[in-house]
């Protein structure tokens, strides 16, 4: 089954997707699937039993299911224009793991792809750890969903966005007019 956005966030911003993802019925098998011509993201199954056929091709993504470690793509990270996690519930965290590996560990640094369930409560938290572009729920808003982007003016904590946390980024001690307040309380 081959699922196309008509829109995704990429960058803080609604744009036309031109990328489609590729998912399979249960009556396919990775080894036998005819991945369609033009910009596609396959599963990593897709793209292990099919690599030899499919490395040829310059507009190819990936895309990794939550049980299934950024690791396997390691060699084959500079080929991929996209890689995308899948987030098949909202209350699956375990991509979040994912994309912090794909970026700080393993060094990607092409578009990273949230896929799936992702809500707008869920895109501040996943562009902290690296993802700068979203396929939203269709049945929801996207340009509501964008607004999950700003909700925060802060970090306290570091993270693949920040990697200072706000004590270090924040200036050490206290004016001297400021000294003296609270004491004798």
């Amino acid at each position: 089954m081959l699922n196309a956005h008509k829109q995704i966030i990429r960058h803080r911003e609604v744009v036309a997707d031109d990328w489609s993802v590729l998912r399979l019925e249960p009556e396919q098998s990775a080894e036998t699937v005819e991945v369609p011509e033009g910009r596609i993201i396959v599963p990593l199954g897709v793209w292990l039993a099919q690599r030899a056929v499919l490395s040829a091709r310059a507009e190819i993504g990936v895309w990794l299911a939550p049980d299934e470690q950024a690791a396997a793509i390691r060699d084959d990270l500079p080929r991929f224009q996209v890689v995308a996690v899948d987030f098949p519930k909202f209350s699956d965290g375990r991509g979040y793991s994912t994309a912090f590996n794909l970026r700080k560990r393993l060094g990607y640094t092409g578009e990273l792809r949230a896929i799936g369930d992702v809500l707008r409560d869920q895109l501040w938290p996943l562009s902290r750890v690296g993802f700068d572009a979203f396929a939203t729920r269709p049945d929801r808003s996207i340009h509501d969903a964008l607004k999950g982007l700003t909700v925060f003016s802060e970090t306290y904590q570091a993270s693949v966005d920040q990697p200072l946390p706000l004590f270090r980024r924040a200036p050490r001690g206290t004016p001297p007019e400021l000294a003296d307040i609270g004491a004798g309380i």
